[in-house]
This record gives C-alpha cells, structure tokens and sequence, in this order.
C-alpha cells in the first residue's frame, strides 16, 4: 500500500489537472448549455432554449460554420500536402540533415502563438513585407487583410505554415517503409511517380489518418488567428467559430449560450472524425494486413 500511495502521490497533480480543469469543466459546460448563465448571476435552467435560438434565430452562427468550413478545408489539405512534401525532401542522408530537420520543426514549437499572429499581421498588412516583396516584381499591393475574398484563405496560410509536427511523423513512417520494396518496383520497371502511390503512400496511410483527424480538430478550434489578425474581419470572413464563441462567453457574458455553441462544436467534430475512422477500412493500409 505505500508503494501504492507514493505512485499516486507522484500523479497526483496530473489527476488534479484531469479532474479540476478537464472533466469537471466538461460536464460543467454541459449543464450550463441548458441555462441562462452569465458568471454574474445564478444559472437558471431555461432547457433547449440556447440550442433553438442558436440553429433558428442566429445569422452569426451560420456565418460563422461557413467561414470555419472553408477555413479547416483549405488549410488542412495543404499542411498535409506540404508535410508529406517536407519530410521526403529530410529522408536523406546528407552532412547537417539533423539541423535542417530541427530548423522545419521550429514554427511548430511556437505554435499557433499570439506573437506568431502578429507577427503573421505585420507580414501581409497592405505596407508589410509581403507587399514590399511584390513591389520589387513590380506588381500593386494586395490587401490581404482587407479584402472579404483574401483574408480568410491568408489566415489560413498560418496553420499550414505549423506543419512540423505532421511532417515529423511522415519522416519517421518513410524510415520504416523497407527498402527492398523500392528495389523490386525498380526492377518491375516502376517509375517514380508509381513507386510513390503504389509502396510509399500506401506504407503511410496510418499516418495520413492520424495527421488527418488531429489537423481537422485543430483547425475547427482556431481561434487566436482570427482574433489577433482579423478580429473577425472584414464584413465576417474570418469569423471563426471559436471566435463567436469567445464573444459570446467573454464579450457579451453569455456563458450557457456559450456552452451551447462549444457542445455543437464537439458533436460535430466528434461526427466528422466518426466518419472519417469508418472510411478509414477502405483507405488505410496496415503492415499486418489489419484495418
């Protein structure tokens, strides 16, 4: 039994921190998605009242799951894309490969930072450098920020530019794809091109699947961008879910309301990353012929 309480003792504040500020807050939300809460008054229970003004009697809530729809499919596809292309480029062996891999891997360290957003700001505003850049190709200032029709797709160049992570995994599934394999498709007489889809890409569909659900998380809770570089501007092109959500909990102290939104929120992740393990039998390949 002593040895039983030292080794709860040593995860004590790791089950603190799961209780307190996990599961607790969890089905707190839950609860008061069901009432008129705004942390200054006591909560009171109004039933599915939040949900039925939500889907019926609020235009910022399906602003904003268009804008969120558009936001996680542009910006995932090409963190996939640019990691899977990164990571073939690092498996080589070549003199400093290792800093080359940990200079890629930085931006993911800093992650998606309010430094880095405003950083991201200062890079695309009208007289940033980006346009500065284009100056020098004689070509006018974008207004990457201010237009309806850019901004959403320039914030969304942010995530994709955090691809470390992703590209991390694809570099270590390429180092376990046996060599032999490339070596028999060379002596069939398959082509690069061949090689890549039918013995690299199979070899790393259990990645693609992983980095797949974990990307669509993230980018459906994307909140910091939008909110430094934007503020949900202009006329609602980067408004966010996350961000609606933060205004509607910190800005206007609608924190059922709130909790309302974060559970819709969840259910439709949950929805979307369901489907896409159920697809999964029919694309994902493993060494032991499991799926």
């Amino acid at each position: 039994m002593r040895h039983k309480y030292i080794g709860f003792a040593y995860i004590s504040p790791w089950l603190i921190g799961f209780f307190g500020l996990t599961l607790f807050p969890f089905f707190a939300s839950l609860y008061y998605s069901f009432t008129d809460y705004s942390m200054i008054d006591a909560a009171r229970f109004i039933g599915l009242d939040n949900y039925e003004k939500l889907f019926t009697d609020d235009n910022k809530f399906v602003q904003s799951l268009k804008v969120t729809w558009t936001y996680v499919l542009f910006s995932v596809p090409l963190k996939m894309i640019l990691a899977l292309m990164i990571a073939m480029l690092l498996n080589v062996k070549m003199r400093g490969i290792y800093f080359y891999r940990t200079v890629y891997y930085l931006p993911s360290i800093f992650g998606g930072s309010v430094a880095v957003a405003v950083l991201w700001k200062f890079l695309f505003m009208r007289n940033g450098l980006v346009n500065e850049a284009l100056a020098k190709l004689s070509i006018g200032p974008v207004d990457w920020l201010g237009s309806p029709h850019l901004a959403l797709y320039t914030i969304g160049l942010l995530p994709v530019w955090e691809f470390g992570s992703a590209m991390v995994l694809f570099l270590a599934a390429l180092k376990n794809i046996p060599k032999d394999l490339y070596e028999s498709a060379k002596v069939d007489g398959a082509s690069k091109a061949k090689s890549f889809f039918y013995v690299t890409l199979p070899f790393l569909t259990p990645i693609i699947l992983f980095n797949l659900i974990m990307s669509i998380i993230n980018s459906f809770q994307q909140f910091t961008p939008a909110l430094v570089i934007t503020n949900g501007g202009p006329l609602q092109s980067t408004y966010l879910y996350g961000l609606m959500l933060y205004d509607n909990a910190f800005q206007f102290f609608k924190m059922g309301y709130a909790s309302a939104q974060s559970w819709v929120l969840f259910i439709m992740i949950t929805a979307l990353a369901f489907a896409i393990f159920r697809s999964s039998r029919y694309w994902v390949h493993y060494e032991d012929g499991g799926r």
